[in-house]
C-alpha cells in the first residue's frame, strides 16, 4: 500500500497488473465520475439546515478530494482515437471531473451516435503508480459480480506507457459536502448491504494485513505528533498500543473497496453505486465504514461520529476492533500528511491531514 492513499488518501503498492479487451458489458449501471457533488455542492443552494454539522460561513470548510486533471484534448492523439475505434464512434465532446486525486484524465465524454461514457486515462509522466493501478482496477471491476453496485467496464486502452479506462456513464452525483445526513445514512447502508453479498469475497485479492503491512505501523515507526494537538501528544504511547493489534482487529473475509469517500460514490435517484476499485482487499466488513469516517467527520463533526456508531453498533461490530482499526489508520494519516506530495497530487497531503484530525476527533470520544 502506498502512501498515495487510503486509497488514494489508504492504498496499496500498485501491483502489476493484466490488461487487455474489453470488459464486462451490460451491467446496469454505468462509469465513475459522473458527477462532481464533492466540490459543487458548496456551490448549490442547499440550505445548512440540510445539512449534518456543517461548517459556518466564518468557519473555512476542509480540503476535497481534488486531483491535477489533464482534458481529454491533452490526452496523446493515438490514445484518443484508440478509444474512439473501441467505442466505434468518434468522441464530439468531454467534460472534465474534478473530483479523486488521479492525476491524468477523468472525463464524461459525449459519442457523435449520443451515447455517453466516463474515461479515465494517466500515462506514466503523470504519476509513475497510476498506470498500474488503472490495470488493477480494471482487473478488479471486471471480476465483480454482475449484481454489483458497481461501474460496467467497457474497455482497456493499454498503449505506450498510457493506460485508459471506459466505463458506461452514470447519471449521478457525489455526495454533498458537508455531507447530509440522509444521504450518509443512505451510503452506510447500501455499503453494508454490498459486503453483505461480498462476504466471502467472490475475487482474489491481497488481505488486509498483506495490503497495509507497512502502512499501519505509522505509531510504532514514530514522527512528530506536534501538528495534532496536545490530546495526540500526550497520548502517543496509548495510541501505539491500541493500534499494535491492527490485523486481527481488520482480519475478515469480505471484500471491501479501502478507498470509500465521497469523491468515489454516486447517488442515483434510486442506487447507490461505488466506484474507483484498484485498492480492494479482503478484511472485515465495516472496515470501510471505519476508514471512511474522518472524511466525514472532517466536515461534519459530531453528528457524522453519532450516526457512524450508531451504524456500526447495529451490525453489532466489536468496540475494540473499531477502535484499533481507527487508531491504526490515525497513525497513518498523520504521519502521511507530513511528507513531501507525490507527483501530480499537491492537494493529498492537506487532506490527510485534515483526516488525520478528524480520526484523532473520534479516538477521543472513544479513548478518553
Amino acid at each position: 500500500m502506498s502512501d498515495e492513499s487510503v486509497g488514494e488518501s489508504v492504498g496499496t503498492t500498485a501491483a502489476a497488473e493484466g490488461t487487455g479487451g474489453v470488459g464486462r458489458v451490460g451491467r446496469a449501471g454505468g462509469g465513475s465520475g459522473a458527477g462532481s457533488g464533492s466540490r459543487a455542492g458548496r456551490e448549490t443552494g442547499v440550505s445548512e439546515p440540510d445539512r449534518v454539522g456543517a461548517a459556518t460561513p466564518s468557519v473555512p470548510l476542509p480540503p476535497v478530494a481534488a486531483g491535477v486533471r489533464m482534458s481529454w484534448e491533452a490526452a496523446p492523439a493515438a490514445l484518443r482515437a484508440a478509444v474512439e475505434a473501441r467505442l466505434g464512434a468518434p468522441v464530439t465532446r468531454a467534460v472534465t471531473q474534478l473530483g479523486g486525486f488521479s492525476p491524468g484524465v477523468a472525463a464524461r465524454i459525449e459519442l457523435a451516435d449520443g451515447r455517453r461514457a466516463f474515461v479515465k486515462a494517466v500515462g506514466t509522466e503523470a504519476n509513475p503508480d497510476t498506470p498500474d493501478l488503472h490495470r488493477t482496477e480494471a482487473r478488479i471491476t471486471a471480476a465483480l459480480p454482475a449484481a454489483a453496485p458497481v461501474p460496467n467496464l467497457l474497455a482497456v486502452i493499454d498503449l505506450d506507457d498510457w493506460v485508459a479506462l471506459v466505463f458506461e456513464d452514470i447519471d449521478g452525483h457525489t455526495p454533498v459536502q458537508p455531507w447530509r445526513l440522509g444521504d450518509l445514512a443512505r451510503v452506510l447502508t447500501a455499503y453494508s448491504e454490498f459486503t453483505a453479498g461480498m462476504d466471502p469475497s467472490p475475487i482474489e485479492v491481497p488481505t488486509i494485513a498483506e495490503a497495509f503491512a507497512k502502512t499501519f505501523g505509522a505509531w510504532r515507526r514514530g514522527f512528530d505528533p506536534e501538528p495534532f494537538g496536545p490530546w495526540t501528544r500526550a497520548n502517543v504511547d496509548r495510541l501505539a498500543a491500541r493500534a499494535a493489534d491492527w490485523k486481527s482487529a481488520a482480519e475478515g473475509t469480505a471484500l471491501v473497496h479501502c478507498d470509500l469517500r465521497a469523491d468515489n460514490i454516486l447517488l442515483t435517484p434510486d442506487r447507490v453505486v461505488f466506484v474507483d476499485w484498484p485498492w480492494a482487499v479482503i478484511g472485515a466488513a465495516w472496515f470501510d465504514v471505519v476508514v471512511m469516517a474522518p472524511s466525514v467527520i472532517m466536515h461534519n463533526g459530531d453528528p457524522a461520529i453519532d450516526l457512524i456508531e450508531a451504524h456500526l453498533a447495529a451490525r453489532r461490530v466489536d468496540p475494540d476492533r473499531i477502535t484499533t482499526v481507527l487508531a491504526a489508520a490515525a497513525g497513518f494519516f498523520a504521519e502521511s500528511s507530513l511528507r513531501p506530495a507525490p507527483p501530480g497530487l499537491p492537494t493529498l497531503r492537506p487532506f490527510q491531514r485534515a483526516q488525520a484530525h478528524g480520526a484523532l476527533t473520534w479516538l477521543r470520544r472513544r479513548m478518553g
